[in-house]
């Protein structure tokens, strides 16, 4: 049998500046197996950008510092790799949809320029990407490369796709950029993709069809993804896990069926009272009260118990461990350790 695409493991990250450290992440542990579509969900300041960006090693140290822990991509150690080996593995095996698309599209190329690069790397690694025979020239695979990326801008919903690939990107609208963003990172088939609110400036109709180009690329071609987002609903129709992240904690982890439907954090309770339903009345949304804690200076044990409706003195004590609520299903909070126990 053979081993997770992704295993990370008590992955622990400190970011240094002027007011001092702050363990940012704090004992990461996460597997994602192909075929799977695992949702990374919490507030603003969890670490769940970091996260991803970890994978791809594209944290800067210094500042950053990974004081423990390991990300280990189909066996190997990526924290120990040689950066030309792991330059090797970025946009080929590792694809990424970052959260920004002004600053992640070079404005001297054109677009086209940009997505053929991309496909003509991976195709170095996978010569199926292009569909060329064996043995095809320079010419024939810039030609296939070209077709490609018109195609995939096609599939990302950008109209007039063949005469846009010679636009610069200036000319795309945000959304627009996006969306090259996205035929980018899907364009070179990586065995693992990261996507970091891939969705956020695209409109419901387009969102829509980018999520299910998401999900037939993972049927098709057996890859896994961590999609970052704030967006429960986009999980629940999406993903086929879900990790909830807390002030650089997992607090709770499992199929989407399970977590969704029982969850049993009280901040993935919090998170999902916060969603209107059709039956939702006017102020009747629970809102939770308070914000993600100074990391600096994190509060002692566990890190949502200032927050926490449910806190009790022991929760200061420690920082609570994962239980095993069955089906792959875990939380970690005192009170579920407590009645694992009983």
């Amino acid at each position: 049998m053979t081993g997770p695409l992704l295993s990370i493991r008590d992955l622990h990250l400190t970011m240094t500046s002027f007011d001092g450290a702050a363990h940012v992440l704090n004992g990461i542990d996460l597997t994602v197996q192909r075929g799977e579509i695992w949702g990374l969900v919490g507030e603003s300041g969890c670490g769940k950008s970091l996260t991803g960006l970890s994978i791809s090693r594209l944290v800067p140290t210094p500042p950053a510092t990974y004081r423990k822990g390991e990300i280990r991509f189909e066996g190997r150690d990526i924290l120990k790799l040689p950066l030309r080996e792991m330059q090797d593995l970025r946009g080929k095996r590792i694809g990424m949809i970052f959260q920004d698309p002004t600053t992640n599209l070079n404005p001297a190329y054109r677009v086209g320029e940009q997505l053929i690069d991309v496909a003509l790397a991976a195709a170095s690694h996978d010569p199926s990407v292009l569909g060329c025979p064996p043995g095809a020239g320079r010419r024939e695979r810039r030609r296939a490369a070209r077709r490609l990326a018109g195609e995939m801008l096609e599939r990302v919903g950008i109209p007039d796709a063949g005469a846009r690939l010679d636009n610069y990107p200036h000319e795309f609208s945000g959304g627009m950029r996006q969306r090259v963003l996205i035929a980018m990172a899907l364009i070179g088939r990586p065995d693992l993709l990261i996507a970091d609110e891939p969705t956020t400036a695209l409109d419901v109709s387009v969102q829509a069809q980018i999520l299910k180009l998401l999900k037939g690329t993972v049927a098709d071609h057996d890859i896994g993804v961590i999609l970052i987002t704030h967006n429960l609903g986009v999980v629940a129709e999406t993903c086929s896990h879900v990790a909830v992240m807390y002030a650089g904690n997992i607090v709770e982890s499992g199929p989407v069926s399970n977590v969704i439907e029982s969850p049993a954090h009280p901040y993935t309770r919090a998170l999902m009272a916060a969603i209107p339903t059709k039956a939702s009345k006017r102020g009747t949304l629970k809102g939770l009260g308070g914000t993600v804690p100074n990391l600096i200076t994190p509060p002692p044990g566990c890190r949502f118990a200032p927050r926490c409706p449910l806190a009790i003195p022991a929760c200061t004590a420690a920082l609570p461990g994962a239980v095993d609520l069955g089906a792959d299903h875990r939380a970690a909070c005192i009170r579920l350790e407590a009645l694992e126990h009983v």
